[in-house]
């Protein structure tokens, strides 16, 4: 990340330009976020679930589960272009 400008030699327009700069890299980093965030919570659950299963050495899954909510995180998160 870039040390900021020296704020006094900037005009009102160019402060709110870096000010929306800045906001979008935010959204980006966000966006991002959730979407590890999301990976990391269908790992876990399917590591339980592969526990789970050798465990009680029957079949039962949560693949199901997993798939629904790869698809909520899917459509819940805007893609990067749309951010303002």
């Amino acid at each position: 990340m870039e040390p900021l400008a020296d704020l006094t030699t900037l005009s009102d327009d160019e402060l709110r330009s870096l000010i929306a700069d800045l906001k979008k890299e935010e959204d980006e980093l966000s966006y991002k976020r959730r979407l590890l965030h999301g990976k990391i919570d269908i790992l876990r659950a399917e590591l339980v679930a592969r526990l789970q299963k050798s465990v009680e050495g029957g079949e039962g899954t949560i693949s199901t589960d997993i798939d629904k909510l790869t698809e909520i995180l899917a459509a819940k998160a805007p893609p990067p272009d749309e951010f303002e």
